[in-house]
């Protein structure tokens, strides 16, 4: 029987014991992260994340091992370079976090273009020089032009899914074109008995965000045209119904301690509409009326900006009330 280290059993035990302590399992891909990268994102992740990189097939055994329904399905996910994370926080809070670890790195030579790599059309920071060979060697259509050198138009120098040559790499360097994401990859994690891939967790919480707005908004527009009470509709409602009571007063030339004031300023405005609609035989008083009425003084605008701006005002409170009502949506996915 072959002998078996120690420490394997001891790694196993520890994997299955932080498998039962926390909610949350995840498998992250390291492939090519630099050393020195890692153990920044590691110091960064220590307070949330307790992060595990070990063999492979060991981490698959303890998988395998540890008492949880389902828990087993995530060593699916196990290939290349490989770690295991545990944490308290939801699986989508950390698939985001771990997203935020993803930086920009230059090409070495020899890897997969994630995406088509451009070169886009105009000056480079390089004079006349060798440079100028290197660039038309990798299939750049390089010039010179004002003492400059320059790309005459834009070019896919590497296809999506076409190995990044070590040439070519060292001239997307010099350009500071950095085509290659590195960082953590959360490829599955494990809560509440299921297994969420890659492609669930990648969240877009700002849409979604927006998709509440926009629900909330039409329910309260909805309960506004339903006439139906809600803690949050009641005090539109109450408004509403007082400014449909006040028009209907006014118009129907009710008065009262509430409608005299503007009953009057209406007659007042009709018989200047009125009396502007007559040619000759009013007094100087009234022409000069409807003169200024037709034409505000520096007064009378500023008046008038002052009724707009307090107006806005108004409308930025109820809109603050609303949003009152969903803060915290954005929090749901951490």
């Amino acid at each position: 029987m072959a002998h078996v280290a120690p420490w394997k059993y001891e790694f196993v035990d520890k994997i299955v014991k932080l498998a039962q302590e926390y909610p949350v399992v995840g498998i992250v891909n390291i492939n090519n992260i630099p050393a020195a990268q890692m153990q920044k994102m590691r110091r960064e992740l220590r307070n949330d994340v307790v992060f595990i990189v070990g063999k492979n097939r060991l981490i698959k055994l303890a998988l395998e091992k540890a008492p949880r329904k389902n828990l087993k399905e995530l060593a699916k996910y196990i290939e290349g370079q490989t770690g295991i994370v545990f944490t308290r926080m939801n699986a989508f809070k950390l698939a985001k976090i771990m997203e935020k670890t993803k930086t920009k790195a230059p090409a070495k030579g020899g890897e997969i273009a994630p995406e088509d790599i451009v070169v886009h059309e105009g000056e480079t920071p390089f004079k006349p020089g060798p440079v100028i060979s290197e660039f038309q060697k990798v299939g750049l259509p390089a010039a010179v032009q004002k003492g400059k050198i320059v790309i005459r138009k834009d070019t896919v120098l590497v296809k999506k899914g076409e190995v990044i040559s070590r040439d070519v790499a060292q001239v997307l360097t010099k350009l500071e074109i950095y085509p290659i994401t590195v960082g953590l990859d959360l490829r599955a994690a494990y809560e509440d008995e299921i297994v969420f891939p890659k492609d669930v967790l990648q969240v877009d919480t700002q849409k979604i965000y927006g998709d509440f707005l926009d629900a909330i908004q039409y329910a309260v527009n909805l309960s506004m045209n339903i006439g139906w009470p809600t803690k949050l509709t009641m005090p539109m409602l109450i408004a509403k119904a007082h400014m449909d009571a006040m028009n209907l007063a006014i118009n129907g030339g009710i008065v009262n301690k509430y409608t005299a004031e503007y009953i009057v300023k209406k007659a007042y405005l009709q018989m200047l509409s009125l009396a502007s609609q007559l040619k000759g035989g009013l007094d100087e008083e009234l022409e000069n009326l409807i003169s200024n009425r037709l034409s505000p003084s520096p007064e009378g605008r500023k008046e008038e900006e002052k009724k707009e701006e307090e107006k806005k005002e108004e409308e930025e409170e109820e809109e603050n009330k609303e949003e009152e009502a969903i803060e915290g949506l954005g929090a749901l996915f951490g």
